[in-house]
């Protein structure tokens, strides 16, 4: 064995560790074993990051360094969070690695690219917020490599471009929708008093909207001389069902787990998805059953992990300086809602990660905002999150589709939705700023 295969089994047996840790739940792991062993795989990652995640984990380790010699108490929310949310992601990428090898899904992505021009859109983004539910990145993924060998055989083409703003716009829906979306979940963690159904229900048809209207701002196919229509496999409502199952089993032990055992939602979903991939790996074939090494995530680990961390520091901090007594007018309260999805927007822009002024915000939500009122919190913090994901040109989606179909990050972002965009903002804006201000009176 070389020194690069005994690093590697050694991150990716801290990052395990980790997932133990964010599955057991107990504070003092996250203290002592969890936050230690995530951050001490993204070091060992180091040679292996891209840029932005080297500066997010420099942070990282300036704030802890800070911390201790200020107030070590500022640390415990941060490693909680990067804890859980380590563990997160480490099952929902098990999902994706246990229904990627899914005969299933191979027909499902055929199908997305079956009929008629508008039937083909509608199939690619509401299929990508589909298959986003439990493949997370896993979606963009397929159906990129899928647009990129559309691009290689036939060439560039108004059904390729509309491909890639659908993938893009699928996925950024079901940051806004899916239970199991790191945007939910960690909302939901933060924001006190929430239920998943009450802000799914709110955000799931502001989702479906987006994805028709975008309907509008996509490139006409009809001009493209010779385009025949593509035949949909047989036999695909089997595969589709067996997704659905997948979601469905999913969503009743999170609620489960959640109802009869109290766990939080970021836990609940983590071994909810982890229930799916031991149910997976049982019925694989015998040489499959071993659970993939997860020495290759130290890119998402800390992009994600990182700015949630740097996030619920700055929130101790600034909640320890703050005081009891300290409290915003109540304008204050609609006002962030109206402005929180468009900082979000503008951040991404520049490269910002949303998960920074998410996990800060949330963590100042319950000191500060009004009880009762956090609905509107959570729909901006949500709708924000997502669209920035969908329109921004530095978010890990859009650079994945960049790098599958050669499409500019910038041109399949911002140039080819940046209406779609401003809309989508307004009326999220407006919806979470009229939702506080209601709640508020109420």
């Amino acid at each position: 064995m070389t020194a690069r295969d005994s690093l590697g089994g050694a991150r990716s047996a801290l990052i395990y560790i980790a997932l133990a840790a964010g599955v057991i739940g107990e504070p003092r792991l996250a203290w002592f074993v969890g936050a230690p062993a995530v951050v001490l795989a993204t070091v060992l990652s180091w040679p292996r990051l891209n840029r932005i995640p080297r500066v997010i984990i420099t942070a990282v380790l300036a704030a802890i360094a800070a911390a201790l010699a200020l107030d070590p108490a500022l640390l415990g929310p941060g490693f909680m969070t990067i804890t859980r949310l380590a563990a997160l992601i480490v099952g929902v990428m098990l999902l994706a690695h246990v229904l990627g090898n899914s005969r299933h899904l191979a027909i499902i992505s055929e199908h997305l690219f079956a009929g008629r021009a508008l039937t083909r859109y509608l199939s690619i983004t509401f299929g990508t917020l589909f298959l986003a539910m439990p493949l997370n990145f896993g979606s963009v993924s397929v159906v990129s490599t899928l647009i990129g060998r559309e691009i290689d055989t036939h060439g560039d083409s108004h059904g390729t471009r509309n491909a890639a703003r659908a993938v893009l716009r699928g996925f950024g829906s079901a940051s806004l929708c899916s239970p199991l979306s790191i945007a939910v979940v960690l909302t939901l963690t933060l924001v006190p008093g929430l239920h998943g159904w009450q802000l799914i229900g709110l955000t799931f048809p502001l989702a479906a909207s987006y994805l028709l209207f975008g309907t509008v701002f996509r490139e006409n196919e009809n001009d493209t001389p010779g385009a025949p229509d593509r035949q949909a496999p047989d036999h695909v409502l089997p595969s589709w069902l067996f997704f659905g199952g997948c979601i469905g089993l999913i969503c009743i032990a999170t609620f489960a787990s959640r109802a009869f055992l109290g766990l939080a939602y970021a836990q609940a979903v983590t071994c909810s998805c982890l229930l799916v991939v031991a149910i997976g790996l049982a019925g694989s074939p015998r040489g499959q059953r071993k659970p993939p090494r997860m020495d290759s995530i130290g890119n998402e680990v800390a992009i994600i992990c990182g700015s949630a961390f740097l996030g619920a520091t700055l929130s101790a901090f600034v909640s320890s300086r703050l005081g009891a007594a300290f409290e915003l007018p109540a304008w204050a309260f609609p006002a962030i809602a109206l402005g929180l999805p468009w900082t979000l927007f503008g951040g991404g822009l520049i490269g910002v990660n949303p998960l920074i002024l998410v996990t800060m915000v949330g963590g100042l939500s319950g000191q500060l905002w009004p009880a009762g009122a956090g609905l509107g919190l959570a729909v901006a913090m949500v709708c924000g999150w997502g669209l920035t994901i969908a329109g921004t040109p530095y978010s890990a989606n859009a650079l994945l589709v960049q790098r599958l179909t050669g499409y500019d990050n910038w041109r399949i972002t911002v140039h080819w939705s940046a209406r779609l965009s401003l809309i989508a903002l307004t009326l999220a804006s407006l919806l979470a700023a009229g939702l506080t201000l209601a709640l508020m009176r109420g």
